[in-house]
């Protein structure tokens, strides 16, 4: 297991070195200026949009459905989990330059929302398809005359690659049963594969892959369906909570702003020498960041391509609001919380959930029995958010495979199915560090073709928002 780690911080280290991140700042800051800042201007009309189903669209679910299901995969462990180790590893400094991923980050959502409607296909029996493998297909070739299908099948290999073996199955069932175990500790073990694990978290386990087997067969409508649910009542669950550790420790915001700022550009000052460099507080933000929120990955144009829609730049500003909601605001409610209950402190020693199980635990103990309450609270949040990851990106990963294999492939598309429910099986026997590090892997190899495109095509976004704007100026934009 060690030589295996070993191998993998190897591969993350190039995957997820400066190029990348100065690619993925570079995309979302070449969108936010080509767009005229948008996702600060247009804000208000996205939240308006999200909320406000187009009429007469045309498309298989509703605009909001597209939204949970686009959330229902990014709000996961990332929120929770990924925040959480940002901050351990890269100290509090990488919740500043998560924030400044996920504000670019904006823009890039938008585009990609906008793209995946412009150049979504219509099969013959009425289903939508659409996501980057057909924007980068056809959009490069109608913009330049260029043949770039390679590009879009190597997006779609490692759009499957990431479902089964990354950020889809294994980071969030692995986030389940830890906190399970954590919260549920068991003093009889079983052996899996070699491996000894608790009774609580073997349970959790074929729980988490018995479930994933009975909804991902009915595919993106039940999956919206459930989404349509869970996701706005777990976000809200989950934030109140938030706000109450906020509220209790009101005093000990605006230090704990003040340390993120200067952990930023001076981490080792606050975290001892613990972290020594910006790049390693700028890496560790930017790459959770983006696991949280997936901008730039080319994860949400596929579920944004079914939405119920006629014009691209509406369905752009809904897809954009994603990325607010998962890192803007939940992203940073996890990560005050927290930097301001001191849950992040190199002297405690912990990892992944159990910092921010101690940031509960500390933060709601004004509350009657809120020590005690507090872990069974952000299980229950963890437990949901990662299993509607698990559900969502089935139907990305499926997508991805149909793109290379065709429509109507019933027999692959049945074996992925087995495939993935596995992958969910065998997660919670893996390393953490294993885990997270091979989901970055499969992240940014995902965002690679994704960012090429975006680059080539972004003269057509411009375009097209421009249309948009002026007509919605102008009054010509109706329901």
């Amino acid at each position: 297991m060690e030589t295996l780690n070993s191998i993998l911080d190897t591969i993350d280290g190039y995957v997820w070195g400066i190029p990348l991140i100065a690619v993925i700042l570079f995309v979302g800051i070449l969108l936010t200026s080509r767009l005229g800042v948008l996702q600060v201007t247009n804000l208000g009309n996205a939240l308006r949009y999200m909320l406000h189903n187009e009429k007469h669209g045309e498309g298989e679910v509703s605009s909001f459905a597209a939204l949970c299901t686009a959330l229902a995969a990014t709000v996961g462990t990332g929120n929770i989990v990924g925040v959480a180790t940002a901050i351990g590893t890269g100290g509090p400094g990488a919740l500043f330059w998560m924030e400044v991923a996920a504000f670019f980050g904006m823009a890039t959502k938008y585009a990609e929302g906008l793209l995946a409607v412009k150049y979504r296909k219509v099969d013959t029996d009425g289903k939508v398809l659409g996501g980057p493998f057909y924007y980068i297909e056809s959009g490069i070739k109608e913009r330049f005359g260029l043949n770039f299908k390679w590009l879009a099948v190597l997006f779609a290999v490692f759009g499957v690659l990431a479902g089964l073996l990354g950020i889809g199955t294994i980071t969030q069932v692995n986030g389940i049963t830890s906190a399970v175990a954590t919260v549920f500790p068991s003093g009889e073990f079983v052996n899996i594969g070699g491996n000894s694990v608790s009774v609580s978290t073997a349970i959790a386990g074929l729980f988490c892959a018995g479930f994933t087997a009975l909804v991902i067969i009915g595919g993106l409508k039940r999956i919206a369906k459930v989404s349509l649910y869970i996701v706005p009542i777990m976000a809200i669950f989950y934030i109140l909570f938030c706000l109450l550790i906020l509220g209790f420790n009101f005093s000990k915001i605006s230090g704990a702003v003040e340390l993120i700022i200067r952990a930023a550009f001076n981490p080792s000052a606050v975290t001892g020498g613990v972290v020594g460099t910006i790049f390693i507080a700028m890496q560790k933000g930017i790459a959770r960041g983006i696991f949280s929120n997936e901008a730039g990955l080319g994860s949400a144009p596929i579920a944004a391509a079914a939405a119920k829609t006629k014009e691209p730049v509406r369905q752009g500003l809904v897809c954009m609001t994603g990325t607010f909601i998962d890192t803007i605001i939940i992203c940073s409610m996890t990560g005050l919380a927290i930097v301001v209950t001191g849950a992040w402190t190199p002297e405690l020693g912990l990892q992944g959930v159990n910092i921010t199980m101690e940031a509960f635990t500390r933060g709601l103990e004004n509350l009657p029995a809120g020590a005690s309450v507090a872990p069974f609270i952000l299980t229950t949040a963890l437990v949901f958010f990662a299993f509607t990851t698990i559900l969502g990106w089935a139907y990305y990963s499926e997508r991805c495979l149909e793109y290379l294999v065709g429509r109507g492939k019933k027999g692959p598309i049945l074996t992925f199915r087995w495939l993935y429910v596995a992958a969910v099986f065998i997660g919670p026997y893996l390393t953490v560090s294993a885990v997270w590090t091979s989901a970055d892997i499969f992240n940014g190899l995902m965002a690679f073709p994704n960012l090429v495109a975006l680059v080539l095509l972004s003269g057509i976004v411009a375009r097209e928002t421009r249309i948009f704007l002026d007509k919605l100026h102008n009054g010509k934009v109706g329901d």
